[in-house]
């Protein structure tokens, strides 16, 4: 029984978590990826209504005052991120299980608003050191923006303990086994 169920997938920046919710995605027809809003730039090759909704701090704002967010969070210095509530009624009229793939505050809030149809999925890089070597390696950080989303993830974890669920990504293919057992579950129970 599907109807209603969000999954809520969260961890720190180059932890696996985009790349296990699109292999999820390809593989489970009942999920459908919840498509967030921000108010960062899109990055190339990104999408509006694929990658994120991309809206202005104004239009941000005025979503915020018309209570159409389930959760949004300002992540990191002036850049907001939220789920739109017509998001996840657009995948659940669809008959599809809402796949949320956002921040941890984010997750928690939506959590506590869905708690007893929700799934919260933490996925944990094996260190901080491993982390600093996969955002690394990205070349898209500066060592400033770096340093910021190693300080997030740090106090990210500290949240871990909340998660329905810890999946430590040291070998991507067993996390995403460990992920896709637990999404599994959830969705038949």
């Amino acid at each position: 029984m599907t109807a209603g169920k969000i999954i809520i997938i969260t961890a720190p920046s180059g932890a696996g978590k985009t790349t296990i919710v699109k292999k999820l995605l390809s593989e489970m027809p009942d999920l459908a990826f919840s498509v967030s809003a921000a108010t960062r730039e899109a990055r190339a090759g990104e999408v509006h209504g694929r990658d994120y909704y991309f809206l202005t701090p104004d239009d941000f704002q005025q979503k915020i005052e018309a209570n159409a967010f389930a959760e949004y969070e300002m992540v990191y210095a002036g850049k907001y991120y939220g789920t739109l509530r017509s998001e996840l009624e657009r995948i659940w009229s669809a008959g599809k299980v809402p796949m949320v793939d956002i921040d941890v505050k984010g997750a928690l809030s939506i959590k506590e608003k869905y708690h007893g149809h929700a799934l919260t999925i933490f996925i944990q890089p094996p260190s901080i050191d491993a982390l600093r070597e996969r955002l690394g390696g990205r070349g898209s950080e500066t060592q400033a923006s770096l340093e910021e989303r190693l300080g997030k993830a740090r106090y990210e974890l500290s949240f871990s303990h909340e998660f329905d669920w810890i999946v430590v990504n040291e070998h991507l293919d067993a996390a995403y086994n460990e992920v896709k057992d637990i999404v599994e579950g959830f969705l038949r129970s």
